[in-house]
């Protein structure tokens, strides 16, 4: 998911897309699709929004089985999803993480044995995602209202038929990925919780100078 209008991040986003910013000088984007590329996905579909044209211009000639498809609107991370139009399952990435090397193909691994799947991660790392409250390995509740508890979401996702199933029945906009799988666990579905290394995250413009000059976070 490469369409975010990253308005969190402006202004630098008033020039830039989100995806082509840098951690450690290298564009995060770049960084997500080698992660898939070691959990062995073949073929990846790159949804892009707003400043289109500079995702798709950095990842010309990247070596992989790229597709792009351009999200009209930005209705949410679902109607993202919907507009890539994948058969399940498939698994679904946010391309403003950079992932700790190796947990992307773990996180896939895993997930196998699930209806579906999310990743879980220290709410400390990202505290403006959502809460998930987790029972041994799966996911009990979304939108966790416990202000104690740990573990947040991460944009790292295993869409199987019955979330798949749900996206053409969600309200909005927005159109939210963890309300077709509310979805599918309501029918009986087992959502998966997959708990991932340390991630490094794009939220605001002070991010991206301490993500790239780390000696500045301990100043």
């Amino acid at each position: 998911m490469a369409a975010g209008e990253g308005r969190r991040l402006r202004p630098l986003t008033e020039r830039y897309a989100k995806p082509v910013l840098p951690i450690d000088g290298r564009p995060v984007i770049v960084g997500v699709l080698h992660e898939l590329q070691r959990a062995g996905v073949e073929r990846i579909t790159v949804v892009t929004g707003r400043l289109a044209g500079q995702v798709e211009g950095l990842l010309a000639g990247f070596p992989a089985e790229l597709r792009f498809v351009r999200q009209p609107e930005p209705l949410g991370g679902a109607d993202a999803v919907r507009v890539a139009a994948l058969e399940p399952p498939y698994v679904v990435a946010g391309a403003d993480t950079q992932f700790t090397r190796g947990d992307v193909a773990a996180f896939v691994e895993r997930a196998r044995a699930f209806d579906n799947a999310v990743a879980v991660r220290p709410r400390a790392e990202a505290p403006s995602r959502d809460r998930i409250k987790v029972d041994g390995e799966v996911v009990a509740q979304f939108d966790n209202d416990d202000p104690d508890d740990p573990t947040t979401g991460a944009p790292l996702w295993l869409v199987g038929p019955t979330a798949h199933r749900h996206l053409a029945l969600l309200t909005g906009p927005p159109y939210e990925l963890k309300e077709a799988f509310r979805g599918a666990q309501d029918g009986g579905a087992r959502t998966g919780a997959i708990r991932i290394g340390p991630t490094r995250d794009l939220t605001d413009p002070f991010d991206l100078i301490e993500e790239n000059f780390g000696y500045l976070k301990g100043l």
